[in-house]
């Protein structure tokens, strides 16, 4: 825990107490030199009220320790704290369009993204609430955040090459996602993608830039290995991701030169396709032939890089099966623990100002006149 302040400046306010303090060392050592001789100090003594040394001084103190407090409120300090990881939840938004059936990366993209995957989330820790939401023409919750591993890994294992790529819509629903289990973050709804409401519409929840008061502790991580060419485009998804102070960690898979594709039964819904190797997908509609190189297949990374800025995220590149495993492995440190910031300048004013009554308190308790 370490402590900060909005406006170190005004500590600059402190240098009242040495003052204060130094004008009454000044003012006691000046009285002492104006000091009237008594012929009988019996008759003196009688004649002031009773108190010890120390009193004459404690509404100084009290004034003095007063003054610091409220110099130290108005700098505005507050405290940054680690989030516990239990309150941390992590939506993986995983592409699975015909464009990740792409074999540049062997046995395809869509192969390796599914084990990377699996090895991220059986290594997050067991407090982190992980849900999945898959993507292609458009997006939807395979599973709501949840501590249970299993049925993550699951959906993991029935992954459907789909048509198209809705990175914005991906987003929004990883929105959604989160508002199921953290209140402070606002749904999204349909909305949006519907065309109900306009993507450069003012998002609900204002319109902070992220970071303002600090994020939630849940992000999004994504996945492509194309460009958005479904639904809302991601930049006018990411205003809706700062006013809710979620943060989307991004990840470009494949190369620039994507190879024919080829997806195995399975991962064609049981549609039929070659195996691995056979060097085409002709059973799958839309995709076979001269797909294969088309910009769709190639991801849009400009565009994730911004998405992540926007949100206070990161951005990642892999070209290989290692490159994304050494990015998912890197994910839990930055995402692991979160810092939250918290004021505290009105305990300090609340302080300060029980120590101005305190000095009005001990100065009329102990004036020397009765």
């Amino acid at each position: 825990m370490t402590v900060s302040f909005t406006w170190p400046f005004a500590l600059l306010f402190l240098g009242a107490v040495p003052l204060l303090l130094g004008g009454y060392l000044l003012a006691i050592r000046r009285r002492r030199r104006t000091a009237v001789r008594y012929s009988s100090l019996a008759l003196l003594r009688s004649a002031l009220p009773r108190r010890s040394r120390w009193q004459r001084h404690v509404p100084v103190a009290f004034l003095g320790l007063g003054l610091a407090l409220l110099g130290i409120a108005a700098a505005r300090p507050q405290i940054t704290s680690n989030v516990p990881i239990g309150q941390t939840s992590v939506i993986l938004a995983l592409d699975e369009s015909g464009s990740m059936c792409s074999t540049d990366i062997k046995p395809n993209r869509l192969y390796v993204a599914q084990h990377a995957a699996h090895e991220f989330v059986n290594s997050e820790p067991a407090g982190v609430k992980m849900g999945l939401v898959l993507f292609s023409g458009f997006a939807e919750l395979a599973v709501p955040p949840t501590r249970d591993r299993s049925e993550l890994n699951k959906a993991l294992d029935n992954l459907n090459a789909g048509d198209g790529t809705a990175i914005g819509a991906a987003i929004l629903k990883s929105l959604d996602a989160i508002s199921e289990v953290n209140p402070e973050v606002q749904p999204v709804g349909n909305a949006v993608e519907s065309g109900a409401v306009s993507p450069n519409a003012k998002p609900a929840g204002g319109s902070q830039k992220a970071g303002t008061h600090g994020y939630v502790p849940d992000v999004i991580v994504l996945l492509t290995d194309g460009a958005n060419n479904q639904g809302i485009d991601p930049l006018s998804a990411v205003p809706y991701a700062v006013a809710r102070r979620v943060r989307v960690y991004t990840i470009g898979f494949g190369n620039s030169n994507p190879a024919p594709l080829d997806c195995s039964t399975q991962q064609l819904g049981g549609q039929g396709g070659g195996g691995f190797g056979s060097g085409s997908i002709s059973s799958y509609g839309g995709y076979a032939g001269g797909f294969a190189g088309g910009p769709d297949m190639v991801a849009d990374l400009p565009t994730l890089q911004k998405v992540s800025q926007r949100t206070g995220g990161a951005s990642y590149d892999a070209q290989d099966a290692s490159q994304l495993t050494k990015v998912f492995a890197k994910l839990p440190k930055d995402i692991a623990v979160q810092k939250e910031h918290h004021e505290i300048s009105d305990m300090f004013a609340a302080v300060g100002g029980l120590m101005a009554l305190a000095t009005i308190g001990a100065a009329i308790r102990w004036s020397p006149y009765p």
